[in-house]
């Protein structure tokens, strides 16, 4: 974990104290505890590991088991009421696979935890007017014509919206749709799935994790069965990347905007990109590094 990361770790425990504000507790205190415990964590952990457990404190204190259940809400409703003409744009475009995969990578904005004031359509109208830091989506397009095996790994809610909408652009009703294992942040669940009908698209499971991301280790035999036979992988939003970046015998594309520095350094872009990017370049930056020391 990046020492950034610590940063953004207090701001988001910070927020979720001000939204509830606990009454067994006083804030100063629970930061006290929070930050005592960050003090003391394996360095090795990565980011997303360290926001299942800080969730999991919050939850405890307060009793409440989804913590961004009205945000989900929110951006689900939001998303599907646009849905439609979402939709016609990307019927009318020259080519409606892109267009659709803009869309997707756009909803991944939506991040109550890192950037609450985010703008969906500002967000929208940039993707579809901008070029990608990285661009492999036509890579990406053979590989899911190609493909035996494809697991498709969501992030948020609201988001998951624009991943129906790509999910329909591509037509093939056999991939495999993960979400999380239980609500953590404004990431999407099963129920999410369901309410915005991609369980009537694809087959949808749930990872079995309470982290808000992929790491592989911390989820259900279900999931990793899945995982181990896909031959193609399409990783959704930073924190999925952020516990895979590392996984470098799988065939993966990330599709996210790129939200801290210290992910953009390691995929060589600048906060505020918009990457679809193969783990292979990954593969060739850890292998250089590797040579040069």
């Amino acid at each position: 974990m990046d020492y950034r990361c610590y940063n953004c770790l207090v701001r988001s425990f910070s927020r979720l104290l001000e939204k509830f504000q606990p009454k067994a507790n006083n804030n100063e205190i629970l930061m006290k505890e929070f930050l005592s415990y960050l003090s003391t964590i394996d360095e090795n952990l990565n980011a997303p590991y360290i926001t299942g457990y800080m969730q999991e404190i919050i939850k405890k204190m307060i009793g409440i088991d989804d913590l961004y259940f009205e945000e989900k809400e929110f951006a689900n409703n939001m998303l599907l009421a646009k849905y439609q003409e979402l939709k016609k744009v990307v019927s009318v475009a020259d080519c409606s696979f892109t267009r659709a995969l803009r869309l997707a990578i756009a909803g991944n904005i939506i991040d109550y935890a890192a950037n609450p004031d985010f703008d969906i359509m500002q967000t929208i109208e940039y993707v579809l007017e901008n070029d990608f830091a990285v661009d492999d989506s036509q890579e990406l397009m053979q590989e899911i014509i190609n493909a035996k095996n494809v697991l498709y790994l969501g992030d948020n809610a609201g988001e998951i919206v624009l991943d129906k909408l790509f999910l329909e652009t591509i037509g093939r009703r056999d991939i495999v749709f993960a979400v999380r294992g239980k609500p953590v942040i404004n990431d999407a669940t099963i129920e999410d799935a369901k309410k915005v009908g991609i369980t009537n698209l694809v087959h949808v499971i749930d990872n079995g994790s309470k982290l808000p991301s992929t790491v592989v280790d911390e989820c259900s035999p279900e999931f990793v069965k899945y995982f181990n036979n896909a031959d193609l992988i399409i990783s959704k939003g930073q924190g999925n990347l952020e516990g895979l970046i590392n996984t470098l015998d799988k065939n993966i594309y990330f599709l996210c905007m790129v939200k801290c520095n210290a992910i953009g350094e390691a995929l060589g872009v600048t906060k505020g990109s918009f990457v679809v990017m193969n783990n292979k370049r990954l593969n060739k930056k850890h292998s250089k590094a590797v040579l040069e020391l």
